[in-house]
């Protein structure tokens, strides 16, 4: 169930007023509420697709799962490094494969299913994110390599 707490004050309990002489501390009128939102995602566009949203990141990360798991499959079958693939035909297949997982990846949040929904115990919301997490990393990674490299790294 996704919570969301919102605090009606700056800090909950007492906060530091600060004057012309020493600070003071006064407390405050309001208190801490904790108001449960069930699982009522927004499925507006802006918030979706925010940076802090349940969108770029899962999406960038599904992308980099992907393309780092084919990018050495087809080093490992052809010998051909990422920026051979790129050259060689790579870039539209590039396109298709990010259009559809981010077609994927939306029509859910924008049905107003949350991210956790969906999550089991082993494979969770937050392994994806950090799976990843570590996709972009490795595909960076394995770029780099080739690049100082100067050829496939297999």
């Amino acid at each position: 169930m996704a919570c969301s707490a919102i605090l009606s004050s700056y800090v909950a309990g007492i906060a530091p007023r600060v004057g012309l002489g020493r600070p003071a501390l006064v407390p405050r009128k309001h208190a801490l509420r904790v108001r449960c939102a069930g699982d009522q995602v927004s499925t507006k566009f802006s918030d979706v697709l925010a940076f802090s949203g349940p969108a770029p990141e899962r999406i960038n990360g599904r992308l980099a799962m992907v393309g780092f798991v084919s990018a050495v499959a087809v080093e490992v079958a052809k010998g051909d490094g990422i920026f051979a693939q790129l050259s060689n035909g790579g870039v539209p297949w590039f396109l298709f494969t990010a259009a559809l997982l981010s077609v994927a990846s939306l029509v859910p949040l924008f049905r107003g299913e949350s991210v956790q929904s969906r999550s089991g115990a082993v494979m969770s919301a937050d392994a994806e994110l950090w799976n990843g997490r570590f996709a972009m990393l490795g595909l960076v990674a394995l770029a780099f390599t080739e690049y100082v490299k100067g050829g496939p790294l297999v």
